[in-house]
Formats: C-alpha cells, structure tokens, sequence
C-alpha cells in the first residue's frame, strides 16, 4: 500500500482501476473489511477504488484519543484533497457509515453519492442495549485479552459465524483485527458514544443516498436504517436476504452490484 500524510498523520491507501472515483470507508476491527467488493466484477475496472486504512487501524498511525467522527470525516476529506480527488462516491460500512454521514454533512462538496453499508446510530432504543452488551468485552479487552474482546466484539456484530467468509476472503484479518483493539476500545467506540449526529444534521446532505442492511442484522441497525430512512426522505434502501452485519463479505456480489447500480443512476457529469 501506498502512504499519505494527511492531518498530521500517515494513512496508508491503495487505488485500483480507473474511472469515477470511490471512497471506501470501513468499519471497526477488520481493516480490509471492504476489500472483497472491490474484486467483483460490477465494480473493478470500472471505478477508480480508494480503499485506506484510519488511524489506529494497521499500517496507518495510531490514534490518539479523544478522535471523533467528525476528526476522522476530516481526515478522509483530506486524503481525498492529498489525492486530487475534488468529488467521489462515498461508501462506508459500519462505524465508516458514521464517518460517511458526517462526511457528507460537513464537506457536501466532495461527496457526489452516498452509501450507508448498515448505518449505525445512537439514539435508537437498542443502542443502549449494545452499550449494555459492550460492558463485559471492554472489561476483557482492559483485562489484556485482547484477543477474546475482538472476538465477542465481532460475534455481537456478525454473529457467530463470522470467522469463516473472514478467514475465507481475508486471511489474517482476525490477528489483525486482535492488532486493532485498541483503537476500537480507547478512541473509536468513545467517539461513537459521543457522536451528535442528528435530524438537523441529515438536512444538510443533498446528495443520492443508497442504504444497505442485511436481512439477519442485529436490531440496533435495523432501528439505526429505519431512522435514517424518516431522516433522509429520498434515500433508497436496498435489504440483501440471508446476510447479516458483514454482509460485503457473505455475499460481496450482491453489494457490488447494489452500489454499481446506484453510481450508474447518479453518473458524475
């Protein structure tokens, strides 16, 4: 991977293909948690694909904490600045939704589309369940077993099953996601918490919005969508069947093609 310096910091990045630039943002604990989408077919060689990896997250920078969502919705605008990239589709999975809503909010000018990969939020009722959930893995992660905190913290997000389209597309994601940790449990899952985001916010994106949700998620983000869908009126969903949480990695064909189909109806001029 390639290394920019951005905000005082040093993200590392890869761009594939040529075309209509996208950002790709993900989420917590699995660095390359996009990366199977941008190996299919409705989307390689089509778009120029920028995947990198936030701060705290393998080769980049640590984080230091307090680093909000809107420190790192700075930071992808800065890199796509650092790039020569004035415009892009913007998709995010995950905590990286968060991070592309705020993008979107803050910086309308160099967001042309937006795709919200299960969105999360705070202020739907299951939210504080999760935080509730949290309690007993973040005492684990401070007990020193990291490895056993990233692993509850993934089995509550995707379930059981998850290891395996893990180990399967990304091998070696897990260690790296043990690797991680520490930014989720010090700086990442704190700034969530804190995270503001609100109906007022939402007003300020005037920009196509495309949501995804997995048929089997967990509720906090089926709650999370439904709101987003009342916030953003003219958004469009799109539910994949038979998938959960990491649904770009149990079926990366069918996200794909949601998102190649969604940028081919909202071309750049």
């Amino acid at each position: 991977m390639e290394h920019a310096r951005v905000r005082g910091t040093t993200l590392e990045y890869e761009t594939l293909g040529s075309g209509e630039p996208v950002l790709l943002i993900h989420g917590v604990l699995v660095a390359d948690g996009l990366r199977p989408l941008v190996e299919e077919e409705s989307l390689a060689g089509r778009y120029k694909l920028i995947l990198y990896h936030r701060r705290g997250v393998a080769g980049s920078d640590d984080v230091a904490a307090p680093f909000t969502i809107k420190d790192q919705a700075a930071d992808a605008r800065a890199l796509l600045g650092e790039l020569g990239v004035e415009r892009a589709h913007i998709v995010g999975h995950s905590y990286g939704a968060a991070i592309a809503l705020q993008l979107a909010a803050d910086a309308p000018e160099v967001v042309h589309t937006l795709a919200l990969l299960e969105a999360p939020s705070v202020v739907v009722p299951s939210a504080a369940q999760v935080v509730e959930a949290m309690e007993p893995v973040g005492q684990r992660f401070a007990s020193g077993d990291k490895e056993g905190a990233a692993d509850d913290f993934l089995t509550a997000m995707g379930g059981a099953g998850y290891r395996e389209p893990l180990d399967r597309l990304l091998p070696g994601s897990f260690e790296q996601a043990v690797g991680d940790a520490d930014a989720l449990f010090t700086a990442e899952f704190p700034a969530l918490g804190e995270w503001g985001f609100s109906a007022q916010d939402a007003k300020r994106i005037d920009v196509p919005v495309l949501r995804v949700v997995g048929e089997n998620s967990i509720p906090w983000f089926g709650e999370s969508d439904a709101l987003l869908g009342e916030w953003l009126p003219n958004s469009e969903r799109s539910t994949l069947p038979g998938v959960g949480h990491f649904l770009q990695m149990e079926d990366p064909q069918s996200v794909a093609e949601s998102l190649a189909t969604f940028f081919a109806r909202h071309p750049m001029k």
